[in-house]
């Protein structure tokens, strides 16, 4: 996209003294109120160097520059250049390159092709999927998504929890109380039970819990018998989790969880011991993180066994040397805001100068309005079931309304899925938030539904048209048609799109893209209101119809950047 505040700096820096075009594009305003104008150049940093008044220099420089075809007007509001830029051409320009670049408007090279490691979703193996994994998910998919749109090569990883005392308890539980049969029929809800039973049952005899650590350390040392019963869990499992990856439309490029790790751990235990970093406490081995303000942090139990953070730091070891990351984000819940910083300062320690490129994105809790939930205790909101309640809900909303009737299965399952993500994306991921079925589902608020539906109402304006949208030359059309309030701001928000994708990059925040796709259809609707698209008058309706083509386009391409479809019809 071409940069407007570039080639305005461009145009200033042939009546500015003492400044290059990249200083001036940087003190380049874009004014709150649109009433002063486009853009705005404060004039302050002049003085000095012009030996005039801010206010004069101003007069001098909108003087200069008011003929100049890009603007429409130009005017000295005290220290302030204010410029108007021409509509028309600044439509053409902005209108010509989304209908050129079309699914890749918004698109760049920031990346360069440069590898960068995503890991998320990383649901526990034998656990429930449930609607807390919805965040890492959703989040992490919609990161994965814009890092790639940015030209980055991302390596998408689901780093499963298939490993720790957990499995020791679930091996315990089955032997104990479990059939394969069950297991075999349902998986997971299965799985949970014994889970469930583990813990009631060590409440009255705690012994369990020795029992479960020691047939963890049978696993981690390779026992036949073991082994054999965590690789049949974790196949069972994956199963499960496939199913909710598919309704989500979710893949990776890797499901090596914590188990892939256990073999390279010996070799960063002894680098920790060669660099004279780990300490005995207690029978266990810590790394003294004190003098950083931070607890310890324990590398392996008493009982020689490892945790959390040690396969973390054979992860990032590993993900180094095999793919060279620029970037290793790791969108995982804020409350291990500690144990990221604790591992992260170890690596420091070790002497990896790239631990700064290993990025902890944090995010808040979901919960339902009935409740906290809990697997130890079985109180949990199955995702797969929030998702196919989500479809069904959408299906009868739509049968309802009467419309979508000839694909009404596949629009309900592409709007009621996407209404769910959605949900998850509109908020500021940091925030905690109660998941509310009246929200997701609303088709007139800043929901899913509603932006799906603006680019259905966009599309039926295109079919209904009877124009062939494919032979639209901007260049050749008359665009002074779209210069009314509404068509103005509307080509504005669909202009400053790939810089907000930029910007949603940078702050690893998914809900920047969410925020704009509305503010799009917010402003499409008010044009489709305001205006009559379809109109008799021929380079009118044109003119219409392009602006039309171009919002649909583009919110298309932020529903992608978010894991959404687009409907044609709804």
């Amino acid at each position: 996209m071409t940069n407007v505040k570039s080639e305005i700096a461009n145009i200033l820096a042939a009546q500015v003294e003492g400044l290059e075009a990249a200083e001036i594009e940087a003190l380049i305003e874009i004014p709150s109120d649109s009433s002063l104008g486009d853009y705005a150049f404060p004039c302050f940093k002049l003085a000095k160097v012009m030996r005039k008044a801010p206010a004069m220099i101003a007069a001098g420089i909108a003087e200069a520059i008011a003929e100049d075809p890009m603007f429409e007007k130009v005017q000295q509001v005290n220290a302030y250049v204010n410029m108007f830029l021409s509509k028309s051409n600044f439509a053409r320009m902005t209108l010509g390159e989304i209908l050129a670049e079309g699914d890749n408007y918004g698109r760049s090279n920031i990346g360069e092709g440069k590898p960068v490691i995503v890991e998320y979703s990383s649901p526990n193996i034998a656990k429930p999927f449930h609607i807390g994994h919805i965040r890492s998910t959703v989040i992490g998919n919609s990161i994965n998504k814009i890092y790639d749109f940015l030209g980055y090569k991302v390596i998408r990883i689901n780093h499963l929890g298939d490993y720790g005392t957990q499995f020791g308890k679930m091996i315990v539980a089955y032997r104990k109380w479990g059939n394969a049969e069950d297991v075999k029929n349902s998986p997971i809800k299965t799985l949970l039970s014994y889970y469930v039973k583990f813990h009631e049952e060590a409440e009255k005899d705690p012994a369990l819990e020795d029992e479960a650590r020691a047939t963890f350390t049978k696993l981690e040392h390779g026992e036949k018998e073991e082994t054999e019963l965590w690789q049949w869990f974790r196949e069972e499992s994956l199963k499960e989790f496939s199913r909710v990856y598919d309704m989500l439309g979710i893949s990776f490029d890797s499901y090596a969880g914590e188990s892939f790790y256990s073999d390279k751990m010996p070799a960063v235990l002894q680098e920790l011991k060669d660099k004279g970093l780990l300490k005995e406490s207690q029978g266990a081995q810590i790394v003294d993180l004190e003098e950083y303000g931070m607890t310890p942090a324990l590398i392996t139990k008493s009982d020689g066994s490892s945790l959390y953070i040690t396969r973390d730091i054979s992860a990032a070891i590993y993900r180094k040397k095999t793919y060279d990351f620029v970037k290793n984000i790791y969108v995982v819940a804020s409350q291990q805001n500690l144990h990221f910083q604790q591992w992260f300062k170890v690596l420091e320690l070790m002497g990896y100068d790239w631990y700064k490129d290993c990025v902890h994105i944090p995010f808040g809790l979901v919960s339902m309005e009935d409740g906290t939930m809990s697997t130890r205790h079985g109180r949990v909101v199955f995702l797969e079931d929030v998702l196919n309640k989500a479809v069904e809900k959408t299906r009868e909303i739509i049968a309802e309304k009467g419309v979508a009737k000839d694909e009404i299965d596949e629009t309900a399952k592409m709007v009621g899925i996407g209404a769910v993500m959605f949900n998850e994306l509109s908020n500021n991921r940091i925030k905690d938030y109660v998941f509310s079925w009246d929200k997701v589902l609303n088709f007139d608020g800043e929901t899913g539904p509603y932006v799906q539906y603006t680019h259905a109402r966009a599309s039926s304006v295109l079919r209904n048209s009877g124009v062939d949208t494919r032979r639209f030359d901007p260049a050749k059309m008359d665009l002074s048609y779209i210069g009314g309030d509404a068509a103005y701001e509307l080509v504005k928000l669909l202009y400053r799109f790939p810089e907000v994708v930029a910007d949603a990059g940078e702050k690893y925040e998914p809900s920047v893209v969410t925020r704009h796709v509305i503010d799009i259809a917010q402003a499409f609707n008010k044009f489709y209101h305001d205006e009559h698209i379809n109109v008799e008058n021929e380079d009118e309706k044109q003119a219409k119809l392009l602006l039309t083509l171009a919002a649909k386009q583009t919110i298309k391409n932020g529903l992608e950047l978010l894991g959404i479809k687009a409907p044609e019809k709804m």
